[in-house]
């Protein structure tokens, strides 16, 4: 960890998205940890660590459990080039911390909705005429998409004709 990393701390000695997922944003050490969760619950908490910058310990956690493949990291957050060149440094920027952030969320979300991982999966990557024949996922390159992903997830959640 960095010293100059910024740390929220409320009185139990470790900061909150250490608390609530086991796992620091910056850790570099995972070893056979969950991914850390929380970027739908509770975004506000990761803001500090987003505007930092997040570690690859995380991008290397989401695709090694299956949420995202490299192709897809590839064509919506953070090209194979780039990856390969912030593996020298250790993290990501701010800028390419929110748009894997903004994917993070959108899988948490798409899996709390469904109660199903593979049917999230599933769903993201299958194209909907509600997105005019594009997939989910494909949408989350920019804000607007995400909305309108949100959108969509919240009347499924909801009950409402999606």
């Amino acid at each position: 960890m960095r010293s100059d990393m910024m740390k929220l701390d409320f009185g139990g000695g470790g900061a909150i998205c250490t608390i609530m997922n086991g796992i620091p944003p910056k850790s570099t050490e995972f070893v056979d940890a969950p991914l850390p969760r929380g970027f739908a619950e509770a975004p506000a908490t990761w803001l500090p660590y987003v505007r930092e910058g997040l570690s690859l310990a995380v991008v290397d956690k989401a695709l090694s459990d299956g949420r995202i493949s490299l192709a897809e990291l590839d064509r919506l957050a953070l090209s194979r080039k780039t990856l390969a060149h912030r593996r020298g440094l250790g993290f990501l920027t701010p800028d390419q911390s929110d748009r894997f952030s903004r994917l993070l969320r959108i899988i948490e979300e798409a899996e709390a909705t469904f109660g199903d991982r593979g049917t999230a999966h599933t769903w993201l990557r299958r194209p909907t005429t509600l997105l005019d024949g594009e997939a989910p996922l494909d949408r989350l390159d920019t804000d607007i998409g995400t909305r309108q992903v949100e959108a969509i997830l919240g009347r499924i959640a909801h009950g409402l004709a999606a």
